[in-house]
């Protein structure tokens, strides 16, 4: 037994050698990612772009322009790293765009509650997305990265909306 077995993998083999370079096998993470991109229904303003080209679909870029609110008529872009566990480990995503805002700091650093204590496995990349669409159009002063920006956005609307 031990041997059809080994002759069967010799075989097998044979055959990747063959035909080139070995396929490579995908990580749990790799095929979850491939289905959460082939089914993406991104709201208008939103892009993504594989930076690394479609092979590397854990790192990715999102690019988003939102269409009302303080933010309209930006361009934020998003860095995607998605860990080999995902989708039960949620992706790092840090802002690359510096921006004014309450939820993102200037590192890039985001505060959305489903990338930290809010993560389950069955949300998705496009939940991400909508999740940071939803930041642009409505910034959220209660739960903020960037407590300057908060405290203006709460007490003096206006001048929150010049600084941006």
């Amino acid at each position: 037994m031990i041997r059809v077995f080994k002759v069967k993998e010799q075989q097998k083999e044979a055959t990747e050698n063959a035909k080139g370079s070995p396929i490579k096998k995908q990580s749990v993470g790799e095929l979850r990612l491939h289905k959460d991109i082939s089914e993406l229904n991104l709201p208008n303003g939103c892009k993504i772009s594989f930076v690394n080209g479609k092979d590397d679909l854990m790192n990715f870029e999102v690019s988003i322009q939102p269409d009302e609110g303080y933010y309209l008529g930006g361009k934020f872009v998003f860095n995607f790293n998605a860990p080999s566990i995902y989708p039960h480990e949620a992706p790092k995503v840090k802002c690359k765009t510096k921006v004014y805002h309450p939820n993102i700091d200037l590192e890039g650093n985001v505060c959305l509650n489903i990338l930290r204590e809010d993560w389950k496995p069955v949300l998705n990349i496009n939940t991400i997305i909508y999740g940071l669409f939803h930041l642009f159009t409505q910034p959220d002063h209660e739960d903020p990265l960037n407590q300057e920006a908060a405290t203006v956005l709460r007490d003096n609307p206006k001048m929150f909306a010049n600084s941006v």
